[in-house]
């Protein structure tokens, strides 16, 4: 197997063949900097030190020609051909981290929310999670694959929060949808994750989410709230159609406490007269905003729209390190690569 070696801890671990950097040093417990995992947030950036792997495909906001040619890599889409050597850049502006820890947890409530999106509710045994507002945790049931889902309450509160979208023969959300009632047990290993709320930025913040996306928007705009971040917020929430929004009355009461919120739910395809905004969400916050210089944009949702997102808010100005991600995908085989080895 090859090994990798992470010169930020001065740490060696072997790869196991057609693994990612990144899932290899999270399966050894690494606190590896990482976002989607899917090669389309670039939180998992890091420069080849030595060494030759092959990327899988990503976004090319997540990782430009111009950063591969520089010798950067995303380690959550790098395979090693060989031994190689990797220095992550990690985020400068984040400051609260939390360590890695595994739980049992009891499931304490479950509802739907939507049609296919059920709130599920947590109590951790032992201590409460520690985690920063925005991040994930991996729950794990027996008989099925372990997943990620992001957790929706604020940080301080007793139980943990999740909104699981049922995926069209997903087996792992199919099995939360059907089997866990309150009483069953689960194991949970969190947080995870660095599309977090960053406490230190006072300018004015964008938040996007799609479906199931909603979940840690909410999470960071209950900090934002109990923080006293008085910076202007402006929240898009798009779906499909009325039957795919949830949540707006959290939102709007979320409003209303800040004093300096907005919200705008945005359909894509109603079925009937609407007085919502119509259209997709990019085009909606491109149409409300032409310059979005030192704004902090948070989103989650499905990589459709978050790609799309992405490029309408750099062009509006954003600054890429202003961007944190949290893209909800599915496990899809990997495909194309692209070669890349370090420079001599």
């Amino acid at each position: 197997m090859p090994e990798v070696t992470l010169l930020n801890i001065g740490r060696t671990i072997e790869v196991p063949d057609g693994q990612t950097i990144l899932e290899a040093a999270l399966a050894e417990g690494i606190d590896y900097p990482h976002g989607c995992k899917s090669g389309r947030c670039g939180s998992c950036k890091s420069r080849l030190s030595g060494g030759e792997v092959e990327l899988i495909d990503h976004s090319r906001f997540a990782l430009t020609p111009e950063d591969r040619d520089g010798g950067l890599i995303l380690a959550c889409r790098a395979v090693p051909k060989g031994p190689v050597s990797v220095v992550w850049l990690g985020d400068e502006d984040e400051t609260d981290s939390h360590p890695l820890r595994e739980a049992d947890a009891e499931v304490v409530g479950v509802a739907l929310l939507t049609h296919d999106i059920l709130g599920l509710r947590l109590k951790v045994a032992g201590p409460a999670l520690d985690f920063a507002p925005g991040q994930y945790a991996t729950l794990a049931l027996p008989g099925v694959p372990a997943r990620d889902y992001s957790m929706a309450n604020a940080t301080c509160a007793e139980e943990l929060e999740f909104h699981i979208r049922r995926v069209p023969g997903g087996q792992t959300s199919g099995a939360i949808h059907d089997r866990l009632r309150p009483g069953d047990r689960v194991r949970l290993t969190g947080p995870r994750g660095s599309a977090q709320l960053r406490f230190g930025h006072t300018g004015p913040i964008l938040a996007v989410a799609g479906g199931s996306g909603l979940a840690p928007i909410l999470s960071i705009l209950q900090s934002v709230v109990a923080q006293g971040m008085r910076q202007p917020i402006h929240v898009y929430f798009g779906g499909r159609d009325e039957y795919d929004l949830y949540g707006l009355e959290r939102l709007t009461k979320l409003a209303e406490q800040h004093g300096d919120m907005t919200v705008t739910p945005v359909l894509s395809s109603p079925s009937a007269p609407t007085t919502r905004r119509v259209g997709l969400v990019h085009t909606a916050v491109r149409t409300d905003h032409d310059d979005l210089d030192g704004w902090k944009c948070y989103t989650a949702g499905p990589p459709v729209m978050i790609d799309a997102l992405t490029e309408v808010v750099l062009a509006q100005g954003l600054q890429r390190g202003d961007l944190h991600a949290d893209v909800f995908f599915t496990p899809e085989t990997k495909t194309e690569t692209v070669g890349l080895t370090a420079a001599g």
